[in-house]
Formats: C-alpha cells, sequence, structure tokens
C-alpha cells in the first residue's frame, strides 16, 4: 500500500508591509513563531504585538501583582530580541478572558490603531492536534482576533470607536494562526531560529517555573523540534508554519 501524500505547505504571501500580532500572553508568540516575525523585520516589515493579558496568573510561585510587571518586562526584551518594538498589553485578567464583545472591540481597535494587512494570532481551536487540551484564553483570543479583522473595518460595529477618532480599517487581507493542527502555508525559520531561542529565553522566570531543564537546552529543542516538524512538508527547511486565513 502506497503511503499518502503529504500536502506541501505554501510560501507565506510577501506583498504586505505591516502586521500585527493578537495572543493571550506572553511567551505565546516565542513558543514557535517568533523566527518567522525575526524574517519578517529583516525584510524591512513593521510589526507590532498586542497582548490581552499581562500572563500573571502564569507563575504559581508568584502573585499577581508581582509576577504581571515581571512578565511584561520579559515580553517587551523578548520582541526586541527579533526586530519588534510595540509592544501594548489590553489588560484582561489572565486565564480568564472571556470571548465576546469587550475582547473583540479591543482587539479591532489595535487594528485600527496599527493598520495592517496581515494579523498573526495563536491557536483558537479546542485542542493542540487532538491530543492535547488548548487553554480558554488561546480559544478566546485566537476567535476574537479573526472576528476583529472584520470588525474594524465596519463603521456600525462598535460605533464607539469613529468617537474616540479610531477610523475604520478594513486593510486586513489574511488572518495567520500559529500552532494549527491543519497549516496551510510556512515560513522559512533558517535565519531567524538563533534569534529565536534567544528571544524565547528572554522569558527567563517563565521557563524556570515551568520546567527543571537548562533553560537554553529546553528553548532550543523545543524550537528546534517545531521548526523540524514542519521541514517534511515545505522543502526540508525548517519552518514556521500557518493556517492562513483570507479576507
Amino acid at each position: 500500500m502506497t503511503e499518502p501524500t503529504i500536502a506541501q505547505l505554501r510560501p507565506m504571501p510577501e506583498d504586505w508591509e505591516r502586521a500585527l500580532a493578537v495572543v493571550a500572553h506572553p511567551d505565546d508568540l516565542e513558543y514557535g513563531c517568533s523566527a518567522a516575525i525575526a524574517a519578517w523585520t529583516d525584510a524591512g516589515r513593521e510589526i507590532a504585538y498586542v497582548l490581552a493579558t499581562r500572563g500573571e496568573a502564569g507563575i504559581d510561585t508568584l502573585a499577581p501583582a508581582e509576577c504581571g510587571p515581571l512578565r511584561e518586562r520579559e515580553q517587551r526584551a523578548s520582541a526586541a530580541v527579533v526586530g519588534v518594538s510595540t509592544v501594548e498589553f489590553l489588560d484582561h485578567r489572565d486565564g480568564v478572558v472571556e470571548y465576546g464583545p469587550a475582547l473583540r472591540r479591543d482587539i479591532a481597535a489595535a487594528i485600527r490603531r496599527h493598520r495592517p494587512e496581515l494579523v498573526i494570532t495563536l491557536n483558537h481551536r479546542d485542542t493542540w492536534g487532538g491530543v492535547a487540551w488548548n487553554t480558554p484564553d488561546h480559544v478566546a483570543v485566537g476567535r476574537a482576533a479573526l472576528d476583529a479583522a472584520g470588525d474594524a473595518g465596519n463603521r456600525w460595529i462598535f460605533p464607539e470607536l469613529v468617537e474616540q477618532g479610531l477610523q475604520p480599517w478594513n486593510g486586513v487581507r489574511w488572518v495567520a494562526v500559529a500552532g494549527s493542527a491543519t497549516p496551510t502555508h510556512a515560513v522559512d525559520a533558517s535565519a531567524g531560529l538563533e534569534r529565536a531561542v534567544d528571544s524565547l529565553l528572554e522569558h527567563r522566570s517563565y521557563i524556570e517555573a515551568l520546567t527543571d531543564e537548562e533553560p537554553e537546552q529546553y528553548a532550543r529543542g523545543f524550537l528546534t523540534g517545531v521548526a523540524n516538524s514542519a521541514a517534511e512538508r515545505f522543502g526540508g527547511r525548517p519552518a514556521v508554519a500557518f493556517e492562513l486565513f483570507g479576507r
């Protein structure tokens, strides 16, 4: 019996200048996506980060009042490693982010502020490949980012944003979902992989609370594994895979 043909991943579109990455927590982008971001910023593209929370509930040994500011600092340092200087936080509560109009409004406002052609987010489905249960925050923010890409262009949804000076932006052409079990496109991770490792390592407090493994070994092993897992479908090149939705 012949083996089924594995569908190849297509290269991500390149005819864009601005992207907005919208995720739930500090470190969400660094777990597998930042090698692509490094490649894009190297090419002169402008990328901003918007995080729904400050990750204040992410470290068991630190109270939220202490943890939130620490993780915010680590996220800003992490973003800088891959060429991103704009990092915003929406101040939804970590662990209990609710999908609904308030979250959609906040993300639509961010899209109107930054006017991206590409929106990047994280897996919005219930599981990671049917193997591990996804967190409610990831599901809520990923789903809201997909919806807000359309909300941002409609002046009659959240009309209060116009009153705040945020005019509709209907220029989002794609939403790229990282961590999807059904990816369609990819970005070559070869040039950005070392900086991706360094970027994840900026979340040292979180990593040290998460695992007893040496942080650099942990970060390199995880990110190399993610990049190599996409290589079979991308010409043998390590890659960051995305499920790409067009608008």
